[in-house]
């Protein structure tokens, strides 16, 4: 029996993030989205999900979802059979960066998350593809499904959290690192690092993609999956 796959989303995103990749893995495998909600830093999140997970499994994170998988893998890197990392950052936050979020947190305290994710966040996400409309309102439909809350947790832990370039240089498993081509919230320059880093990694670019490319460009990040998950 194949081991489990384990996938992260990426922060105010729910298991309709990899909809295409559940409905073509659940035949071969066990699939499981992971949740870490109420959770308000990354080792928390690493923690519960390691505390609910099989023994051993694959991981797959994106954005948000890859650095709890880094965490994941810095707590107990002997339960990672592979890991896949999409659309994401190894590096602790910089400060400009973090400097951001707070006004973002006090206008979300004031019932303005619907207009922070229209203004500041969704026109980051997506490649200008024929359907970046019906996957910018599915983002929004999952934000606001999510809440304020979770968004202020998650706000909080990614701004806290550490870098993990020592973490990725200690793996010799299997490893995909993957991203969007026109990702400008985690750059192909990071995931070019995150490749050094893991000894036996491959890089894989998803062209017409951005920051989402299991919506943007979903049967090719799926079978960018599939042969990650075959690798020896």
């Amino acid at each position: 029996m194949p081991l489990p796959l384990l996938l992260l989303p990426g922060s105010l995103c729910t298991d309709l993030l990899f909809q295409a990749q559940i409905s073509f893995f659940k035949g071969h495998r066990e699939v499981i989205v992971a949740s870490f909600f109420n959770c308000d830093s990354i080792e928390a999140m690493a923690t519960k999900v390691l505390n609910e997970a099989p023994a051993e499994f694959a991981l797959a994170g994106l954005s948000m979802g890859g650095i709890v998988a880094m965490e994941i893998l810095s707590q107990a890197p002997e339960r990672v059979e592979r890991l896949a990392l999409l659309d994401t950052n190894p590096l602790a936050e910089l400060p400009e960066v973090a400097k951001q979020r707070q006004p973002q947190i006090d206008a979300i305290k004031k019932g303005h998350l619907k207009e922070i994710i229209r203004d500041e966040m969704k026109p980051n996400y997506l490649f200008d593809g024929v359907r970046k409309t019906e996957i910018l309102k599915l983002c929004m439909d999952m934000a606001l499904d999510i809440g304020p809350d979770v968004f202020i947790r998650q706000s909080i832990a990614l701004r806290e959290r550490v870098d993990q370039k020592n973490t990725l240089r200690s793996y010799k498993g299997p490893a995909l690192v993957l991203c969007g081509r026109h990702d400008v919230l985690c750059p192909l320059e990071r995931h070019e690092l995150m490749h050094t880093l893991l000894e036996n990694s491959k890089l894989k670019i998803i062209e017409d993609a951005g920051h989402l490319p299991t919506l943007e460009q979903p049967k090719i990040t799926t079978m960018a999956l599939a042969s990650w998950l075959e690798d020896t």
